[in-house]
């Protein structure tokens, strides 16, 4: 398959920004710990006319693992109140350049949604290139537009599907965690998950596909020479993972630019393996 195009450059958005039918999203999240607040700063800056597209909201509130898919009728609901219908072109990014904005992108194609794309670089590229900004409160959309929220099952993986890869080697699991963690050889995040991974998963670090300084993904060729690494050349299908179904969402991604369809997030990632006693772990 032809690469596709998901990136979108600061001047391409420039150029767009405004009319009706493009809406930007603020995905910005942060791992647990890290001293930041994510609808603070994006109260006090943003892209002109964006909204806060909140990853832990936008959840099933009721799942024992962090922000995990909601339902299509919840997300269909809760993005219409940010103004977003379905006819419209989605702009997403974070503040880390490129981190947390893929698994809002992600959400979007599981329900359905293609006409959306990631902003390389971030609201930091957005800054240095000198672009305006906005701050303040923002208020619901005086309308809202319909959003016809149609799930994608191919597009994610459950436990079970991650049982069978490794069962019969169908799919390549992918763990986007650091060496460290992938390894065992750091405690996890989160209260009562064992270290460790999947048996039989290969580990690339997301931040191995991310161009310095966060600004986007790194070039075609680079992407293709680190997935080659890890055996993506005979996988017919791939499941990416990783802490809780953010950066997993990143390998995703960078597999949809490279053109491979065939990929899903397992939704849980470790949050859900790690804290089963039942699942199997592997460390080293």
């Amino acid at each position: 398959m032809a690469p596709a195009q998901t990136m979108i450059s600061v001047p391409e958005l420039e150029h767009l920004l405004g009319r009706s039918d493009v809406k930007v999203l603020d995905a910005t999240w942060y791992l647990p710990g890290e001293p930041h607040h994510p609808f603070q700063e994006y109260v006090a800056a943003r892209i002109p006319g964006a909204r806060f597209f909140d990853i832990d909201a936008i959840s099933d509130r009721n799942h024992a693992c962090p922000h995990m898919l909601p339902t299509a009728e919840q997300f269909a609901r809760q993005v219409g109140v940010l103004g977003v219908g379905s006819d419209d072109q989605i702009i997403i990014y974070d503040r880390k350049g490129l981190f947390s904005a893929p698994r809002a992108w992600w959400m979007f194609r599981v329900f359905g949604h293609v006409q959306v794309r990631v902003l390389s670089g971030g609201f930091p590229a957005w800054r240095a290139a000198g672009c305006p900004v906005e701050s303040g409160e923002t208020v619901p959309s005086e309308s809202q537009p319909s959003f016809a929220a149609q799930y994608q099952s191919h597009w994610v993986a459950d436990m079970a599907r991650v049982r069978a890869a490794m069962a019969t080697g169908d799919a390549l699991i992918l763990d986007a965690r650091s060496p460290a963690r992938f390894a065992g050889e750091e405690a996890e995040p989160r209260p009562g998950v064992r270290p460790g991974h999947v048996p039989t998963s290969r580990n690339l670090h997301y931040a191995r596909l991310v161009a310095e300084g966060g600004q986007g993904l790194k070039p075609l060729a680079e992407l293709r020479e680190l997935f080659d690494a890890v055996g993506i050349t005979d996988a017919t299908s791939v499941v990416t993972t990783c802490g809780s179904g953010i950066s997993a969402c990143i390998l995703a991604l960078a597999l949809n630019e490279l053109g491979h369809s065939n990929v899903a997030v397992y939704d849980g990632s470790w949050a859900e393996w790690g804290a089963d006693s039942d699942c199997p772990i592997e460390k080293g």
